[in-house]
Parts: structure tokens; sequence; C-alpha cells
């Protein structure tokens, strides 16, 4: 498939598209920084580009079967600003101009999916989250509520606590009350869901958490 990246230099998004490629995709990253991506491979363009930048996205996005992002709001406390949010409408708005569907992205526990169940992360997680990281909140309801309102074919996969130990290949995923998922996951097996929702169509148009 021909897969447009975001959030390509990240921690999580590196390893997506390593694993598109070692997957035999066709990867296109947009990013603001090329030295960056420390990666060169045959199917893998990288465009050079602000999220702000309409045309830089939609260069990117164009004849594209399906977009991943990566993007995450910064845990900083000085930061302002909803730059990603902004940025995730803009995506979809090039999505929804080329008529490329599918968008894949990430979001957290923090904000509930409608088959969810009540659940103490519900409660605790939002109030830490507005105590901790307002702007970060903020902006993963904006970039949340620009894919979930549009008409695009998504998944967006809640994570709690990302690390960088080992892929296991052991992955959960459901949701709260329903489903046994807890929290920690390894970036690796972030990464590995995310393209594993290019071909699955378990949790098209949901949210389900996810953890090793």
């Amino acid at each position: 498939m021909r897969v447009t990246v975001f959030g390509a230099t990240g921690a999580i998004g590196r390893l997506v598209v390593q694993q598109l490629l070692d997957g035999g995709h066709q990867v296109t990253a947009l990013v603001r920084t090329p030295a960056k991506l420390d990666l060169t491979h045959s199917q893998l363009a990288v465009a050079t580009g602000q999220l702000s930048d309409r045309d830089a996205v939609e260069q990117a996005v164009s004849g594209a079967d399906a977009v991943i992002s990566a993007l995450g709001p910064s845990l900083k406390r000085s930061t302002t600003g909803t730059q990603v949010a902004d940025g995730t409408r803009t995506i979809v708005q090039a999505m929804q101009a080329h008529k490329v569907d599918r968008f894949i992205g990430l979001a957290t526990p923090s904000l509930a999916d409608p088959r969810d169940k009540p659940h103490w992360k519900h409660k605790v997680l939002p109030v830490a989250a507005r105590l901790m990281f307002p702007n970060a909140l903020a902006e993963l309801k904006g970039m949340t509520e620009a894919v979930t309102g549009s008409d695009v074919d998504y998944t967006i996969a809640r994570i709690t606590n990302p690390t960088d130990k080992p892929a296991t290949g052991r992955i959960r995923s459901g949701f709260l009350g329903h489903d046994k998922v807890a929290s920690a996951m390894s970036r690796a097996d972030i990464a590995a869901f995310l393209v594993s929702q290019l071909t699955d169509d378990r949790y098209r148009r949901s949210m389900p958490a996810i953890s090793n």
C-alpha cells in the first residue's frame, strides 16, 4: 500500500516507518527536519514541510491509500497553542480533498470511546492530565474531534504508558470495562498495532485502548 506518515521523526513514528518498509509498503513521510529521519530506502519518500503548510500536507497525502499519524502533543507545560490539533484538521481536509479514506492515529484513554463502560481511567486520567498537562489534553481533544467528527474511516489507538522495551508481539486491545487492557506497552508493539490496522477491519471508526 501507499502510506503517508505524519510524526515520522518521533519515537513511535520512526518505528512505524521502518515496519511499513519492512512490510513492503511505499511510504511518504512529511517532516520538518529530514535529517532527524535517518532512514534511506527505495520505497521511502521524505518530504519537507510543516503541518501548517496546507500545500505540503496535500502533496504528501495525494495518491495515498492510507494515512498513519504518530503525532502527539508536547508534554512541556510551557507549550501553548493548538498546532497539532490544527495540523490534524489540515490532514483530514487534505484526505477529503484527495479522496483518501483511511486514517490511523493515536490518543489516550483520557478520551472515551462510546463502546467503553465506566472505568477508573475515565475519572483519574482526565483529572491528572488537566492538572499536569492542560495544553496537551486540549490538543488531544482537538486532534481526536478533527478525525471523529469527519467522514474518514478512522482507527485511533488509545495508549497510556509507552515504553522503550523490546517488542513482545503480545497486544491486548479493546474497550475499557469490556476487555482486559492494561497500561504499559512497548513503542515497537504500538507501531505494529498501527501498521496492522491497514488490513484489520475490527476497529473501523472506533478508538480501542491497547497495551501489552
